[in-house]
C-alpha cells in the first residue's frame, strides 16, 4: 500500500483555503457527535491513495486518497469489522487517531478518505454524482475488502458501515446506492448519516427559489480551486445573481441524491441510524424524513431509528425571526438520551455494535421518528409524520417583493406539533413571478410570533392566477409544544433571510382563499 508523502502541495494548501473560505458553510454545520476523543493505544495508522475512473471528459485516474486506523489485535486470525468516513462540504479526511478511538476501542477499524476534489485527492468535486464519487466508494470498499484483517461475509463482501455528516452523509448513499444499481445489492450492512439530503434541488432550490446564503457559500468554497467544474460554478453564480435555477444546473444536481435512486425504483435494505437537523436551514428535517419513509424497505425501515435534533447547517432566522435567534447555532438532542444514549455519537456506536458485531446493545425505537422539540428539552416519538388534524383559516393575504411578515393565529396552546404540516387553497395573484414564504410561529400575539426552528419554505406561482386551487403545499417539518397562553400561527412572509433577495421579481400581491392548514398533531 503506498504511504503519502507529508509535504502539503500547492494544490493541497489551496484547498485547505478553500475550506476556509467556506467556513460559513462547514462551521455552521457540525453534527452532534460529541464523544470526547481519548488517545487510542495501539493503533496502527496507514495513509495512502487509490485510483478511480477519471472525471468526466478525461482519460487520467483520480487519486482518493486515505487513512486507515487499524485496532490493536485485529489479525488475520482475528478480523474486524470496518467503518468508513468521510468529511463535509470544504473539509478533509481524519488523520488523527484520537478521533477513532470510541470506534477502535470497541474493536473497529476505520477508513477516513478525501473526496474527490478535496483534501489530498485528485479530480473535481461532483457532489455525489452516483458515476464519479459512486464509483469512488465502490473502490474504497474494494480495498477494505482486501484487508487481510478486515471480517468478510464472503470474499469480497467486507463487514462494513460508515458514519459522517452533510457531504460526509452523502458518500454513503451515493456508496449504496450505486452499488445496488451496478452490482444488484450493496456490501454496506449498516449506515450512520448525519444531516445529509434527500434531494440537493429540492434543498438548495426549494419551487426553484435558491437558498441563497447556502447557494452562496458552495460558490465561495469552489472559488480558490477547481474543486467544482467551472460551468457547475457558473450555475451557481448565476442561481444567487438571479434568482433562477438554470436548466444544466438542475440537470447536474438531479441525479445526486437518493430521490433520484428511488425514481429509478431502487430502495435500500440495510437497516439506517438517521441523524437530521430540526433547525438545519440547508438539507431540513423533511430531507431526512422523506429518505427514512421513501428510501428504505420496509423491512429496512422496521430496524432503523430516526433522530431529530437542533442543529445542522444551522443559520439564524432573522427576518422572519426563527425561535432559535437568540442562540442560533443551537445543538440540543433530547431524543438519544431519551434512547439510552448521553450523544448521538454514543447511539451510533450501539447500532454499529449491534449490526456489525452482532452485541445485545439494548437499542429501542425502530420503526419511529424521535423528533427534539424546538425548545429542545423534550424528545417526541412517533410512528408517523403525516398531519393529523385539519384546520381552516379562511383568508391570508401577503404583499409579494415588500412589506411586513403577517402572522395569522391557528390554535391555542397546549398543544403539540410534530411532522410534516401542508396547506391547500385557492390562489389569487397578479405579478408576473409571484413568492412568498411560510411556516408555523409561535408567540403570545403576532407581534412576537418566531419561526418554529429557523425554517420556512416558499410558495410560488408563475403569472396571473385566479382562485386557482393548490393542494398539499408542504410547509417546514417541525417539533414544537405550544404552551399554554401562547399561540400557533401561520407566518406568511414577502421575503426570507435564507433566500435573500429572491422574493417576487416585482411587487404584487397574492390572496389565499379557502385555506385549510393539516397539522400533526400529537397527543
Amino acid at each position: 500500500m503506498p504511504t503519502l508523502p507529508h509535504r502539503p502541495t500547492a494544490r493541497y494548501r489551496a484547498r485547505r483555503l478553500a475550506a476556509a473560505v467556506a467556513g460559513l458553510l462547514t462551521a455552521a454545520a457540525v453534527p452532534l457527535v460529541g464523544v470526547p476523543a481519548t488517545a487510542a493505544e495501539g493503533v496502527t495508522t496507514t495513509d495512502g491513495c487509490l485510483q478511480s475512473v477519471p472525471d468526466p471528459g478525461t482519460t487520467a485516474p483520480v487519486d482518493i486518497c486515505f487513512t486507515i486506523f487499524r485496532p490493536a489485535g485485529a489479525t488475520t486470525d482475528r478480523p474486524v469489522p470496518m467503518v468508513l468516513h468521510s468529511h463535509g462540504w470544504g473539509g478533509s479526511r481524519t488523520t488523527d487517531p484520537a478521533a477513532f478511538a470510541y470506534l477502535t476501542d470497541a474493536g473497529f477499524g476505520v477508513l477516513s478518505f478525501d473526496q474527490r476534489g478535496f483534501g489530498e485527492s485528485g479530480g473535481r468535486a461532483h457532489i455525489e454524482n452516483p458515476d464519479v464519487e459512486g464509483k469512488d466508494v465502490q473502490e474504497v470498499v474494494d480495498l477494505v475488502a482486501a484487508q487481510p484483517w478486515v471480517q468478510q461475509q464472503r470474499p469480497g463482501d467486507p463487514v462494513l458501515g460508515a458514519i459522517g455528516g452533510s457531504y460526509g452523509g452523502g458518500y454513503q448513499f451515493v456508496g449504496a446506492l450505486s452499488e445496488i444499481r451496478d452490482r444488484g445489492a450493496t456490501r454496506f450492512d449498516a449506515l450512520v448519516p448525519e444531516i445529509t439530503w434527500w434531494s440537493l434541488t429540492e434543498s438548495l432550490f426549494p419551487q426553484g427559489v435558491p437558498r441563497t446564503e447556502w447557494a452562496t457559500a458552495l460558490t465561495a468554497a469552489a472559488l480558490p480551486t477547481d474543486a467544482l467544474p467551472p460551468r457547475v460554478v457558473q450555475g451557481f453564480a448565476e442561481a444567487a445573481a438571479t434568482g433562477n435555477v438554470p436548466t444544466h444546473l438542475h440537470e447536474f444536481l438531479d441525479r445526486n441524491g437518493p430521490e433520484w435512486h428511488v425514481r429509478q425504483g431502487r430502495r435500500l435494505d440495510v437497516p439506517v441510524l438517521f441523524g437530521q437537523g430540526a433547525t438545519d436551514n440547508l438539507f431540513p428535517l423533511d430531507q431526512g424524513l422523506d429518505n427514512f419513509s421513501r428510501l428504505l424497505t420496509d423491512k429496512a425501515r422496521s430496524r432503523s431509528i430516526f433522530v431529530g435534533y437542533n442543529g445542522g447547517h444551522t443559520l439564524p432566522a432573522v427576518l422572519p425571526g426563527g425561535t432559535n435567534l437568540d442562540i442560533p447555532l443551537a445543538t440540543t438532542d433530547a431524543c438519544s438520551p431519551t434512547l439510552g444514549s448521553p450523544t448521538f455519537a454514543d447511539l451510533g456506536l450501539r447500532f454499529l455494535q449491534q449490526n456489525l458485531q452482532g452485541e445485545r446493545t439494548g437499542l429501542t425505537g425502530f420503526g419511529r421518528y424521535h423528533l427534539t422539540t424546538a425548545a429542545g428539552d423534550r424528545c417526541v416519538s412517533v410512528p408517523a409524520v403525516s398531519p393529523t388534524t385539519d384546520v381552516e383559516l379562511g383568508e391570508v393575504v401577503s404583499t409579494v417583493g415588500v412589506g411586513a411578515p403577517v402572522a395569522y393565529p391557528v390554535a391555542q396552546g397546549p398543544l403539540t406539533i410534530a411532522g410534516s404540516p401542508t396547506l391547500d387553497a385557492r390562489l389569487t395573484t397578479i405579478g408576473l413571478d409571484n413568492r412568498a414564504f411560510l411556516g408555523l410561529s409561535v408567540g403570545t400575539s403576532p407581534l412576537d410570533a418566531r419561526v418554529v426552528q429557523n425554517n420556512m419554505l416558499p410558495i410560488r406561482e408563475n403569472g396571473i392566477a385566479i382562485d386557482k386551487p393548490r393542494r398539499g403545499v408542504e410547509l417546514p417539518s417541525v417539533a414544537v409544544d405550544v404552551p399554554a397562553g401562547q399561540t400557533l400561527f401561520l407566518t406568511v412572509a414577502p421575503i426570507s433571510d435564507m433566500s435573500v433577495g429572491f422574493g417576487s421579481r416585482v411587487v404584487g400581491a397574492m390572496r389565499m382563499k379557502d385555506v385549510v392548514l393539516h397539522l400533526p398533531v400529537r397527543g
